[in-house]
Order: structure tokens, then sequence, then C-alpha cells
């Protein structure tokens, strides 16, 4: 496997705000999933960065941990070589992502209408081997019927009821976009009316492709597409109540979770990447491109929301989505609640992807 031409070689002192960044918190982000690959490796991604050549940094990184920051730069440097992502075309794109946290009910009420399900038992997963002839290539999930395998209920046919008496809840929600925002997140916690601090996380979906509201609402010349964020999604949302539905069900895809610990407030759900995310240094990268465990070196020089300067930070990839599609394409990780979600919700920036190669792979490009 030999890396791609879209790497281009750089050095560390190359990369805006290197010596500035405290690379501490990405380490233990990096020692997280240094933990995990002897239990499963990661795929390596298709633009030739090999999962293998991360072995010694790895074993390195599960046998001590650096007590300053410049131990964790100097690990970093080290064991890798920067290397500039170039894009497709124009320019990287970093957007934001959180895990919201929303008052739940454990049984419907009169206030709490709106359910989280599931995972169906007829819902089936779908690739080339069994998908049926004329079913649509990008379906992943399927529904199990007497005469075969068909397309899922999506979000409309779900919402009016198709999916009701299977016991599927798993708690309920006072408000319709609340429950939409945690499907677009994919996580969320719940604080209970019995006092307990629940998480869902991603269990599986109807497979339909997502079409955002914001899309749709700047499409119909609601909101124009510049100012399309989910503050001002919400706020729209909050005008036009009797639209929701109209709305959302134009994103025909739906989101079924499973319960999963808060086992560290501190710390995100387990991702795509089977580690938890950590607020401010994992991001959600294209899986079939980058290889998870992957250290990014992100500049994005015009974001300011996670603090009041330009953002210049070490991430490791340990997520990703079916909006995260393209070389130097990332979702940061901003964290919990509302104040990550006040974050999160306003990321659209210009940015330049570093990734950092193992100098074994490195030394092979050359």
């Amino acid at each position: 496997m030999s890396l791609s031409p879209l790497f281009i070689e750089k050095s560390f002192d190359d990369l805006p705000g290197w010596g500035d960044d405290d690379p501490l918190p990405a380490f233990a982000a990096f020692r997280r999933c240094a933990f995990h690959v002897p239990v499963k490796p990661y795929r390596s991604g298709a633009l030739g960065v090999d999962f293998g050549a991360f072995t010694v940094a790895y074993a390195e990184a599960r046998t001590a941990a650096p007590a300053s920051r410049p131990e964790a730069r100097t690990f970093f440097e080290r064991h890798f070589v920067p290397m500039l992502v170039r894009p497709e075309s124009g320019a990287g794109l970093v957007t934001g992502f959180y895990e919201p946290q929303v008052e739940a009910s454990p049984v419907r009420t009169e206030r709490f209408v709106v359910p989280l399900l599931s995972r169906p038992a007829d819902l089936v997963d779908v690739d080339d081997a069994n998908r049926p002839d004329g079913m649509d290539p990008y379906l992943a999930f399927a529904r199990r019927t007497a005469d075969g395998l068909a397309e899922y209920f999506d979000r409309g046919a779900i919402e009016r009821g198709a999916l009701e008496g299977q016991g599927l809840e798993i708690a309920w929600l006072a408000d319709k976009v609340d429950a939409f925002f945690i499907h677009v997140q994919g996580a969320a916690r719940l604080a209970m009316t019995d006092g307990r601090l629940r998480r869902v996380t991603y269990a599986a979906k109807s497979g339909q492709r997502f079409t955002g509201p914001g899309k749709v609402l700047s499409e119909l010349g609601e909101i124009p597409l510049a100012q399309v964020t989910m503050q001002s999604i919400r706020a729209w949302f909050k005008a036009h109540p009797q639209r929701i539905d109209e709305i959302l069900w134009q994103n025909r895809s739906y989101i079924f979770f499973r319960e999963a610990d808060v086992e560290d407030a501190a710390l995100g759900p387990i991702a795509a990447a089977k580690v938890p995310l950590t607020p401010g240094r994992s991001v959600a990268v294209d899986r079939l491109l980058h290889t998870f465990g992957t250290p990014f070196y992100i500049d994005a020089p015009t974001l300011t929301a996670f603090e009041k300067r330009p953002f210049r930070r070490l991430m490791i990839a340990q997520d990703t989505g079916s909006a995260i599609t393209g070389p130097a394409r990332g979702d940061l990780f901003a964290g919990s609640g509302d104040a990550a979600g006040e974050i999160a919700g306003v990321v659209r920036n210009a940015a330049d992807f570093y990734a950092l190669v193992p100098r074994a792979l490195a030394r092979g490009a050359k």
C-alpha cells in the first residue's frame, strides 16, 4: 500500500501554531486508541495510511504517558511526519458536532411524547451479497418481510406510527426538534425525570439518504444558505411549529439507538473507532479514505468558536459520518451539553488538514 499523491510532505515547522498547541489531550485520545487496537485493529483507509505502521507508536503510548507538553510534542514528532492533505477540489472544510443533553422520561406522559427507538427486529443489514435486484445500492439496511427484503420505513412513516406497539421506546422526549438533532448527532445524554443520567448512542438507521433541514430551508428561501446554523434552524422551527413535520420528513433517514453507560462525564460517547470521544480533540473523518487513530493537525484560522483565537489543534480521527466525505473534510467534536452545542452549531470553516503519517510510511513514499 502506497501513500496517495494527495499527501504532500511537510515539516513540523510548517504547521502554523504547532509549538503553541497543547498536545497532551490529543495524546490521551491517541492512547485510548492504542489500548483498543489489540482487541480489534482499525481498517486502513484508501489513501494509503496503513494501520500496521502505527504499531510502534501505539506500543509506546500504552507503556508510557508524557508528563508535559514538550514530552507529548516530542512523541508525535518522533513517530510521525506531517503531510498536507490536498483537497480534491476547493478548500478543506470543518464542521462541528456534539452530544446533546436533554430531559427525558422513562415512560410516555402528557409532556413527554416523542420516543427514541431501539433497533427493530425486522431491520436487516444489507450489502451486495443479499441486496435484492432493483434495490437502491445506497441502502445498507432493509426490512425483512414474508416476501423478502424491502426498503425500510422512512422517517415520516415511523413518526406516523409504523413501529408502534413493538416496545422499542428507550425514552421519551418533550420536543420533536430536540429528538431530530439527537438523530443528527447520533448520541445524547438523557437527564431522566427520575434523577438518572443515561446515554443513548447510534445502533442502526433506516438507511435512506440524509437530507439536512438547513438545505431544505435554504432551497425554500426561508434561510439564506450562508446563515444556516443549528441555531438558525431551531429558531425557524420555533417560529413555524406547524411546519416541523413538513421539513423534517424530507429527511427520510431515521436513526435507532442503544443504551450506553456514562462512565466518564468528561468524555463523549464511544464512537466509530470504539473509544470515547475527547471534547476538542476528536475528529470525524471519511473512514473510507482515512485510518482511525491517525493524528490530524487542523489549521482553521477563521474558526474562533472553540476559543477566542484561530483554531490550530492536534486532533485524533475517531469517528465518521455519512456527510463527512472527502480527504480534507472533518467534523470536530465539541463536547456534551448546551455549551458544546453552541460551539458545534456555528462551525463551518475552511481548514488545512495535516495528517501525521507514521515515519515508516513517509520513508516508503520517497
